[in-house]
């Protein structure tokens, strides 16, 4: 007899809460089950698997309670069961809720004979007639509310049929592959190193989870063909950094030297020592030219101690992570454990220092945002505001800061303050990323509403909304120019980064769309401005990352690796990026013009 493992079933209670919007409930249970591990191909299950194995199943003990051993029961009516009765009960109980429906029945007949045997002929005729007119009007009742709801059914199946039938490039899965923490740093060779898997940076945000995990399900447009090849960067420009065993969320350059950070789905963080110069080296291929910041003991790629989160200090002499299990570790440059911070109650999804470097804020799953005094090794201050998990937090100056969260809220917090001090309502969806201008006087937001937003501490209501984006919004930056800035001649602008595929930079004194940089084939994921202001790089799904001339608004350099892109950054000095990769790498690209 065939039978469902719990593997099949997992996966078609995944697709099923996928495929009916249940967004957060769909990446909990794919994470926990480890859905992204299991061997089921889900290019072969139909759209409504589960709900058509569940009506097949009711239809099943429907026919099984109503046919017994003995070939009289066919002559009998077909008795109908409600659906709630077939799952509460079984079939000895259902066979004998269908005994008493026919034994009510044929008594309800047997009254009907014996009163008819006492009226005229004629009459009996009529009242006969109207009763069967009766039950065949309350049959065709109840046939015509089955065929809506098998309709309805059907309808919802073939939307999905059709949506899927508009996808026709479905990224690659790779395997994950528990290995030994080996580090070795090489040069790009020709051929790719392997394809972005299936499920995607399973420990973001809800919002980035769900684009990440949810939608790594979901196919996307067919890529418009974009002439590159002139501006490739050369693969004697681009170092891979290898030693993650999953995949790499985020990096980030020490503002104070050559030290690169990385933090990954394998439960360590990694600070890599690069090179000044051209990347045209072979000496850094060792363990001496790395250091691993491990966040459990023994074997890495425990779920919850995934990184899902990190800052440096405005020094560069301290690093701090943010991972699942709920905890805030800061390490020195040479890759000791400073302290560990522990009282949030969910994953950390976001961290930063503030430019004083004395206090570190986190935002958690669990609703809240802690300032840490980190001298000190213990909470600041605790703040209980939002009704949903916390997106994204960012400081506006040393003492308060803006927090997001899926309720659709943005909260501007002060230490010493009890209640917020400014509350911004206007998105009319989840909240995913929080970013002060240069000044302080100006925040921006943008949302899976499509939308990003401008405001202003001076008034409620927003400043900007800007809507040109046709999907949700996944980032947003602002540029370092303008007043208060390095770059104080130049433009202030900000560029949002968006699941549509799109940048689009913003011109904020007016609200206005400045230009639409169209490049990219799937969602873009980050965006990073140059430190001169002059280049804006971008990374997506679609494993590449372009470094856009602000001046020309077009595509100057371009790289093509082998997965997808979370993440991209600049050094100081701005002739290096950085870029981390699902395909559990870290990039190091020369960038000169």
């Amino acid at each position: 007899m065939t039978s469902i493992t719990s593997v099949e079933l997992n996966f078609l209670v995944f697709r099923y809460l996928q495929e009916s919007g249940f967004t957060h409930s769909a990446f909990a249970l794919g994470y926990e089950a480890g859905i992204n591990k299991c061997t089921i191909d889900g290019n072969l299950v139909p759209p409504g698997a589960l709900i058509t194995f569940i009506q097949k199943g009711l239809q099943y003990l429907e026919m099984e309670a109503n046919l017994s051993n003995s070939d009289a029961d066919l002559d009998e009516d077909f008795s109908f069961l409600q659906p709630l009765d077939l799952i509460t009960k079984d079939v000895n109980q259902l066979r004998q809720m269908i005994t008493e429906k026919r034994k009510n029945s044929q008594m309800d007949k047997d009254k009907d004979k014996k009163h008819e045997s006492y009226q005229k002929k004629d009459k009996d005729k009529e009242l006969e007639k109207e009763h069967d007119g009766e039950r065949a009007r309350v049959r065709e009742k109840e046939r015509k509310e089955r065929e809506k709801d098998f309709e309805k059914d059907r309808e919802r199946i073939e939307k999905n049929k059709e949506r899927e039938k508009q996808c026709e490039d479905r990224n690659d899965r790779d395997v994950v592959r528990d290995q030994e923490d080996e580090v070795s740093i090489r040069h790009e060779e020709n051929g790719a190193s392997g394809e972005i898997k299936r499920y995607r940076h399973l420990f973001l945000e809800p919002t980035r989870m769900q684009e990440k995990f949810i939608r790594s399900n979901i196919c996307f447009t067919e890529p418009m063909d974009i002439p590159l090849t002139d501006v490739q960067i050369p693969s004697s420009d681009v170092t891979i950094l290898e030693g993650h065993t999953n995949e790499v969320c985020a990096c980030a350059w020490s503002p104070a030297g050559s030290l690169l950070a990385s933090g990954s789905g394998d439960s360590t963080a990694r600070i890599w020592t690069i090179a000044d110069g051209s990347s045209r080296f072979s000496s850094q291929n060792g363990s001496s030219n790395v250091l691993v910041l491990k966040h459990v003991k023994g074997r890495t790629n425990e779920k919850s101690k995934d990184v899902t989160t990190l800052d440096w200090n405005g020094e560069g002499t301290m690093l701090a992570t943010g991972s699942y299990d709920g905890q805030a570790r800061i390490w020195s440059t040479k890759g000791e454990l400073i302290s560990t911070l522990s009282k949030h109650k969910g994953p950390i999804f976001s961290l930063k220092w503030n430019k004083k470097g004395d206090y570190l804020l986190t935002g958690s799953c669990d609703k809240t945002a802690i300032v840490w005094d980190v001298k000190a090794e213990e909470p600041k201050q605790q703040f209980e505001f939002h009704s949903g998990p916390t997106l994204d937090v960012d400081w506006r100056n040393n003492v308060s800061f803006a927090m997001s969260s899926t309720d659709n809220m943005i909260y501007v917090c002060k230490i010493g303050e009890n209640h917020p001090v400014k509350t911004f309502a206007g998105h009319q969806g989840e909240v995913n990323c929080v970013k002060w201008d240069p000044t302080g006087s100006l925040l921006a937001s943008c949302s899976d509403d499509s939308t990003a937003k401008i405001w202003s501490m001076k008034q409620e209501k927003y400043v900007h909304d800007l809507r040109e984006h046709s999907k949700e919004i996944y980032t947003i930056r602002w540029s370092p120019t303008g007043p208060g800035t390095n770059n104080p001649n130049q433009q202030l602008v900000l560029a949002s980064a968006s699941f549509d595929s799109f940048v689009k930079l913003w011109d904020v004194e007016q609200g206005k769309l400045l230009c639409s940089l169209d490049g990219h084939r799937e969602p873009v994921y980050s965006v990073a401005f140059s430190p001169n202001g002059e280049y804006l790089a971008s990374g997506s799904l679609d494993k590449s990352m372009h470094i856009w001339s602000l001046k020309e608004r077009k595509i100057v350099k371009t790289y093509t690796g082998s997965g997808g892109i979370f993440e991209v950054c600049w050094n100081k000095e701005g002739d290096k990026l950085a870029a981390c990769f699902a395909n559990n790498t870290v990039c190091v690209l020369d960038f000169r013009m």
